[in-house]
């Protein structure tokens, strides 16, 4: 596949140094970030959009145009789904330190889903837990098939993109919930930079964003990322230490071909959840595990390239690559009991995956008569190798009033058993949009699926192989009611391969979803820059898993969600932002064979989730430089830790603050504070160790940033 995939960029390459650049003119628009569209339907170059939507995430907190939505740059107004969008200067604004906090305020999704278990980014999108498969890089997947991932460094993204409901016919296998798309920072076309560090109880973080154009004729540009951090994460004991290092080139020999390659170095040395016996009164951060046992230390190198060129006449082709290379250590403590006599479990995962990614994408748009014609052929390919050596073992009690460590010389731990597996997955897709008299928009998608998985533990002679194929599509209608305003329908479907884990007892069938939506865009011409959704959806997965004793497991479950949601972004004006989501489910388990929890509502699921959050600039005069006050709500309602809905979990509801002080003309003094009240509740119970996790508490971090 490499070899391939580099012919194929090499005579791409070779037929761009032979084009004519064609020069064109894009008009200014209100939106930094929006696509310029030319009378024969091209765009004004394969980086024109997304130049001016980097650049735009810079300078607002909306935008109008995602990669994910239909996977053409079509503006989100006209895409027949629910599309949200954190920007940069979002991200900056609220302080963000991990992608949880990036999702926070977003309609749709609940984040931080596990509290003080730090081990991934856990999020549901829609009812829907999608952080093992809808997890992307760049529009690329970064699915997880075991233990070994890492989280995402936001200082490295210039946006966090979230699409909403099934998205198998463009992106392949996932839940119905919808997908997370984390974009990465990638050169600009004019010089720029900033150096910040940011101070707070027991953490010290310093970065650095910097590039420009290497060269006079502006063919090549740079940009250089890096971050390091010392910090405590919550709990005693704990960690977040990170070293952050991403250097990109882009080369624009002409304005039809662009390639930027995208590199990056992400280590971390973290720590796996830290939780309280369920039902204890003690300090929720007092830690029960061994603190020279307990770690989550990952170490992920990531290289890859993306690749645009314009053919003329509106035909263009795009490549996406990627190779991951991620090494994990993972060893932890826990299952601590009121009776200090009680032995704790233990348990450890060592080894590493490879990945490599492509998907290369043909896109043609043409006019007939009345009709605006985009149409879109892609062929993805991904695959992964695991290799994790796994030991699950003991260690003895621990007082949880007055904890002692042992160290590891209380810890038994047997031989460690192996668990190796790999998946390739190819898919083949095409979309159509078809564009009436620049009102109707009807986009109808289809995709073929074909996925291998091979699993083994080599000690036990054990082994399982699967090979599933699938057929998924899309159909939605968009109608621009005015140019500010538009209404869609759409039907889409999902197939998710069930993972060899779940040891079924015969060959499992690949879980299917279907999502009927309805919803209403409003970017009113009025206010300076803003979009307002509503969007309302019914989503069921069928052939879900579960167990019909306790060593037996069968497919004859189904979930279902329903639900409203409702989010505005406004840029009300350059002083105001607003935030403002909320979000109804209605979900239920349909069936799940003889344990009685049909009619239950699935584990850790709301009914209600709300944020608002508001910015205010009081420009400066004279020698005072520009104060920016800002504050937000979260709240998350009441859920159950258990699909038997016995252990229900209060709502919570958390309040953040921000302050920002142009002390002179490019340097910032910026506080930031998370849940300012410090309000603890629990965010899920572990009824195997009888072990409640907590949601974080406050923190409250300094930083001073000067930029150029």
């Amino acid at each position: 596949m490499l070899k391939y995939s580099s012919l194929i960029t090499a005579t791409l390459l070779l037929s761009a140094q032979e084009a004519v650049a064609q020069d064109s003119t894009a008009e200014t628009t209100k939106r930094l970030d929006k696509i310029v569209v030319e009378a024969d339907g091209e765009t004004t170059g394969p980086g024109a959009d997304r130049a001016a939507r980097s650049a735009g995430d810079r300078e607002t907190i909306v935008a109008d145009q995602s990669t994910v939505g239909s996977k053409t740059g079509t503006p989100i107004l006209d895409v027949p789904a629910s599309v949200s969008v954190v920007t940069e200067k979002e991200m900056k604004q609220r302080g963000v330190e991990n992608l949880d906090e990036a999702l926070a305020y977003t309609s749709g999704v609940v984040s931080d889903l596990y509290g003080s278990d730090n081990r991934y980014d856990h999020y549901l999108i829609r009812g829907f837990y999608q952080t093992g498969l809808g997890s992307y890089r760049d529009a690329l997947p970064m699915r997880i098939p075991g233990f070994i991932a890492s989280r995402i460094e936001p200082y490295g993204l210039e946006r966090v993109e979230i699409l909403k409901g099934s998205t198998s016919s463009l992106f392949g296998l996932n839940s119905p919930g919808g997908l997370v798309n984390a974009v990465s920072k990638k050169p600009l076309d004019f010089t720029f930079g900033e150096v910040y560090s940011t101070v707070g109880d027991e953490h010290v973080e310093f970065g650095t964003d910097f590039g420009g154009a290497v060269d006079s004729q502006d063919k090549f540009f740079y940009r250089l990322t890096m971050k390091g951090q010392n910090s405590r994460d919550g709990t005693d004991f704990s960690n977040d230490d990170r070293v952050y290092f991403a250097p990109s080139l882009t080369w624009r020999p002409t304005d039809a071909t662009e390639l930027t390659l995208l590199t990056d170095y992400n280590k971390r040395n973290g720590n796996p959840g830290s939780g309280i016996p369920y039902g204890s009164s003690i300090d929720p951060d007092t830690f029960l595990g061994e603190p020279d046992f307990d770690n989550m230390d990952t170490e992920e190198w990531n290289a890859g390239y993306q690749l645009r060129h314009s053919f003329g006449n509106g035909l263009q082709f795009r490549q996406n690559l990627r190779f991951t290379d991620l090494s994990l250590t993972y060893e932890t403590v826990y299952g601590a009991s009121a009776d200090a006599t009680a032995s704790r479990y233990s348990y450890a995962v060592k080894g590493g995956t490879q990945r490599f990614a492509i998907d290369n994408q043909l896109q043609f748009d043409t006019r007939i008569s009345v009709v605006d014609s985009r149409t879109l052929a892609g062929v993805d390919y991904y695959y992964e190798e695991v290799d994790e050596k796994r030991a699950f073992g003991s260690a003895t009690g621990i007082d949880i009033n007055n904890p002692v460590y042992c160290g590891r010389a209380c810890i038994t731990q047997p031989p460690a058993y192996e668990w190796l597996t790999d998946r390739a997955a190819f898919g083949a897709y095409l979309q159509e949009e078809m564009t009436f008299y620049d009102r109707v928009i009807l986009t109808l998608g289809g995709r073929y699926d074909h996925v291998d998985t091979d699993s083994e533990y080599p000690g036990f002679g054990l082994s399982y192989s699967s090979s599933d194929n699938s057929l998924t599509g899309r159909a939605g209608l968009t109608v621009k009611v005015r140019d500010d305003l538009s209404v869609y329908a759409n039907y889409s479907e999902s197939f998710e391969p069930v993972s060899a884990e779940t040891a079924l007892q015969t060959s499992p069938k690949p879980k299917e979803g279907t999502q009927y939506e309805i919803g209403v865009k409003y970017s009113p011409d009025f206010v300076d820059n803003a979009l307002f959704t509503v969007a309302l959806f019914d989503l069921t997965q069928t052939n879900v898993p579960y167990n019909t004793s306790p060593t037996v497991q069968e497919q004859i479950g189904e979930v279902n969600v329903t639900g409203v949601e409702l989010e505005g972004k406004m840029a009300l004006t350059d002083r105001l932002d607003a935030i403002a989501s909320y979000s109804y489910w209605d979900p239920s388990i349909e069936e799940d064979g003889t344990d009685g929890n049909a009619g239950n509502r699935p584990q850790l699921v709301p009914n209600h989730i709300a944020a608002a959050w508001l910015n205010y600039t009081i420009p400066g005069q004279g020698a005072f430089g520009d104060l920016s006050i800002g504050g937000g709500m979260r709240y998350i309602g009441d859920s159950f830790a258990d699909n038997a809905n016995t252990i229900k979990l209060d709502a919570r509801t958390v309040m953040d603050a921000a302050v920002s002080y142009q002390f002179i003309e490019n340097a910032t003094l910026q506080l930031n504070a998370s849940n300012i009240f410090d309000e603890r509740s629990i965010t899920q119970v572990d009824t195997f160790a009888n072990t409640a996790y907590y949601s974080d508490g406050r923190t409250v971090r300094l930083t001073l940033r000067y930029t150029w």
